[in-house]
C-alpha cells in the first residue's frame, strides 16, 4: 500500500508562444538542466534545439494551412538543485472535442509539464531490501519549489482555455484543464484547425 502512497504527478497543461516558452527555458538554463529525447538513445538536445522543436510543434497548429508533418515535443529534463537530483517531464498532448456528433479527427494542442508526487526511498529490514514512496515536497523540497516557481511563471501569462464547438443550432463551450496565453490565443483564432472545425475562442476576452 505504501508503494501507492504519493503516486501520481503534479501537472501543468499549457499552450504559449515559442517566445514565451523561451522565457521558461531560461529558468532551466540557470539550473544547467539537460533535455533528453525519449528515444532509445535518449538523445541530448541543447537549448536552441529544444526551442526549435517547440517552435516547430507550435507552428503546426497556428498555420493557416495544415502542415504536412506530425507535431512532436517530448523531453525528460534532469538537473541538480542544491544537493537534490531532480527530474521533470514535458510532452505534447491533445484536447479532443466533438464535431458532427463524433470526435473530431484533429485535436487542439497543449504541453504538459509534470513532476512525480512521490520519491523512492530505499529501505532494508530483516526480510530484505524494499522501497516506499514518500512525499517529494518533504524529501526533495527544492525540486518541488522549482516546479512550483516554473508553474507560477506560466500561470502569470496564461488563463484557462475556453472555446466553443458548433452543435446543431448552438455553440457548446469546452472547458479543458489547459491554460493559454493571450498571444497564443491571437495566433490560434486564425489557424487552420479553428477554420476547419468552425471553432470559436472564448478565452480572448478573459486572457490578460
Amino acid at each position: 500500500m505504501d508503494r501507492l502512497k504519493h503516486s501520481g504527478f503534479y501537472k501543468l497543461k499549457f499552450f504559449i508562444t515559442p517566445e514565451e516558452f523561451n522565457g521558461v527555458l531560461k529558468r532551466f538554463e540557470h539550473k544547467q538542466a539537460q533535455f533528453n529525447r525519449t528515444d532509445h538513445a535518449a538523445t541530448k538536445h541543447d537549448y536552441n534545439q529544444v526551442y526549435e522543436a517547440y517552435k516547430t510543434f507550435y507552428q503546426y497548429f497556428i498555420a493557416q494551412e495544415k502542415p504536412d508533418y506530425h507535431p512532436f515535443f517530448v523531453y525528460s529534463i534532469s538537473f541538480t538543485t542544491g544537493d537534490e537530483s531532480a527530474g521533470f517531464f514535458v510532452r505534447n498532448e491533445g484536447i479532443s472535442f466533438p464535431y458532427h456528433q463524433q470526435w473530431a479527427e484533429d485535436e487542439l494542442p497543449y504541453v504538459m509539464l509534470s513532476l512525480p508526487k512521490g520519491t523512492q526511498i530505499n529501505l532494508e529490514d530483516e526480510k530484505g531490501k524494499y522501497y516506499i514512496y514518500e512525499d517529494i515536497r518533504e524529501h526533495r523540497p527544492l525540486t518541488y519549489t522549482f516546479f512550483d516557481e516554473v508553474a507560477n511563471d506560466i500561470k502569470k501569462i496564461t488563463k484557462p482555455l475556453r472555446f466553443s464547438v458548433p452543435a446543431a443550432d448552438v455553440l457548446q463551450e469546452q472547458k479543458p484543464p489547459v491554460r493559454i496565453s493571450k498571444n497564443a490565443v491571437n495566433d490560434m483564432i486564425n489557424s487552420w484547425i479553428f477554420k476547419q472545425y468552425r471553432l470559436v475562442m472564448n478565452s480572448k476576452r478573459d486572457v490578460l
